[in-house]
């Protein structure tokens, strides 16, 4: 499964209790109580992952920018929402108090000044994870009674990368859409992902992705659609120079980074198409060289193009194994987006329609 590679953890987190609206710097190796509804019964946890840069401004002032990240937090109000009870609907906060929460209490706390100087001298990659649990001690099987946001920041060099080798998996889904669970950052539908990614190693051990299919088991394996990897979303390239993009459903987290990839796309004057893609679809177009590259997107890597794809059928047999084409056209330009979306961080180029930078001067 993707991981973080050379990250550096900020010494400090943050604390926001939902109920009283108290807020407390902590160290960035406090824990939680082993007694919690949180650890035993994964009840109250949803999360969210922010892509940030920072540097200084002319003046000699810090400054974080991120792009699109209001839909990152309307994004972790929905999760948060999901999470608690329609008594407690009055605790989730919204975009602006969110916003205050992260910018204005924790990056501008005094403690966390050395941490992101550094990052701007280094202009390394930010990542920003908030995330919620119950701190009250209990395990009763009920909503939280002691909701609070806690958030962590790191920096970090690289997130999976490329070459990667993905299988599909068919026996497994991450999500049911009846349960409205998949389109929310939470994490229960982590376990799914690990477990799928351990199953493509063993029928592929090099395999870091799973590639997973919609919750219809009981159609023919060809009919079912493609949903997405387990840890990101998915773009498809295809040698008619059209992109492929997934509707968002139950069944699919709202991709932030994928709109803002799209967006440059766009601007560079690909086509990008947004429909379902079934199974059958994809091999078909796979053995008839029709498709360039499966790519992953995400927060922390941005996009990656898949190297090699391995196919199976309804008995796990691999079936067809594709490498993505490195000469076409459409790879080198996926490449060129991936790049232009990093930039557009770094303030080095303009912002393409439809994508939003906020910047934000600490004092």
């Amino acid at each position: 499964m993707a991981g973080f590679e050379g990250i550096n953890w900020a010494s400090k987190q943050m604390r926001y209790f939902l109920e009283d609206k108290t807020f407390d710097i902590l160290s960035g190796d406090a824990q939680v109580y082993a007694v919690s509804r949180s650890l035993h019964y994964g009840l109250c946890l949803t999360f969210e992952g922010i892509r940030f840069f920072c540097r200084k401004s002319a003046g000699g002032r810090l400054e974080v920018v991120f792009v699109n990240w209001n839909n990152n937090l309307e994004r972790f109000c929905k999760g948060i929402s999901f999470n608690l009870s329609a008594a407690q609907q009055d605790m989730v906060p919204d975009v602006e108090e969110l916003e205050q929460l992260f910018i204005h209490q924790y990056f501008a706390d005094p403690s966390m000044r050395d941490f992101l100087a550094e990052m701007a001298e280094l202009g390394a990659q930010g990542y920003l994870r908030p995330f919620t649990v119950d701190e009250e001690q209990s395990i009763g099987v009920t909503f939280p009674g002691r909701p609070s946001i806690r958030a962590v920041v790191c920096r970090y060099d690289r997130y999976l990368g490329e070459p990667f080798s993905g299988v599909v998996i068919p026996n497994m889904v991450r999500a049911i859409d009846i349960n409205g669970t998949g389109c929310l950052k939470l994490g229960v539908n982590y376990l799914m992902s690990v477990k799928a990614v351990d199953e493509a190693k063993r029928l592929v051990p090099e395999a870091a992705s799973a590639l997973f299919l919609d919750d219809r088991p009981h159609l023919p394996i060809e009919e079912r659609n493609v949903t997405e990897w387990d840890s990101s979303c998915c773009l498809f390239a295809l040698a008619d120079g059209t992109i492929v993009k997934i509707p968002e459903s139950n069944l699919i987290l709202p991709s932030v980074t994928i709109k803002g990839i799209i967006s440059i796309l766009e601007d560079m004057g690909v086509r990008v198409e947004e429909r379902n893609l079934s199974y059958g679809e994809l091999i078909s177009t796979a053995k008839n060289s029709g498709l360039v590259a499966v790519c992953s997107i995400g927060t922390a890597g941005i996009l990656n193009r898949c190297q090699n794809l391995h196919f199976v059928n309804e008995d796990l047999e691999i079936i067809l194994t594709h490498t993505a084409d490195e000469d076409h056209d459409l790879y080198g330009k996926l490449g060129e987006a991936r790049t232009r979306f990093w930039e557009i961080y770094k303030g080095g180029i303009s912002l393409p329609q439809g994508m939003k930078l906020f910047k934000y001067s600490l004092k």
